[in-house]
């Protein structure tokens, strides 16, 4: 069983039996064909409905889908993920970043943080030019910066160390 989350606001129990799907317990039938990679169409209680997929996080269990037009961001609990947050288990499976290392050697065209500033997972960190392009490096955790390493204009080398959390 799966529970499914929609927009934070809707839970759905989903189950697969037998290829007989049942939400909230209840059997539902549908029809699936797909269209293209990403893209299926659906029909359930005699209307129709065009889906794709559009971001997919494996690690996170979410993804956001369009339905029609109308974008939906959906997470999935499994039955462990459920039996982890019962156990209290559940913050140790989020990874504790303590630095940014560089991915690639580069030059350091901007940076867009500093020093015991607050950053949320997401937030732009800093510019890297590598190869003619700009790469925006991304915090990959909520924090609080402890040091910023580098400056503008600075040549960092692959694994450099550019960034460090509290």
């Amino acid at each position: 069983m799966y529970k499914v989350k929609v927009n934070d606001q809707f839970l759905f129990e989903v189950e697969n039996k037998d290829s007989v799907f049942f939400v909230n317990g209840e059997q539902i039938q549908f029809d699936l064909s797909s269209i293209a990679n990403n893209s299926t169409h659906v029909l359930y209680q005699n209307k129709s409905f065009n889906t794709e997929l559009v971001e997919l996080n494996k690690a996170d269990k979410t993804c956001k889908i369009k339905v029609n037009g109308n974008i939906y961001q959906i997470s999935i609990e499994d039955q462990f993920d459920v039996l982890l947050k019962q156990l209290g288990l559940d913050n140790l499976a989020a990874n504790k970043v303590s630095e940014i290392k560089a991915p690639m050697p580069g030059l350091v065209l901007k940076v867009l943080v500093e020093e015991n500033a607050e950053v949320k997972k997401g937030d732009n960190l800093l510019v890297l030019e590598a190869m003619k392009m700009e790469n925006i490096l991304k915090s990959s955790t909520d924090g609080t910066v402890k040091k910023v390493l580098i400056k503008q204009g600075d040549k960092v080398e692959k694994n450099q160390i550019l960034v460090q959390f509290k």
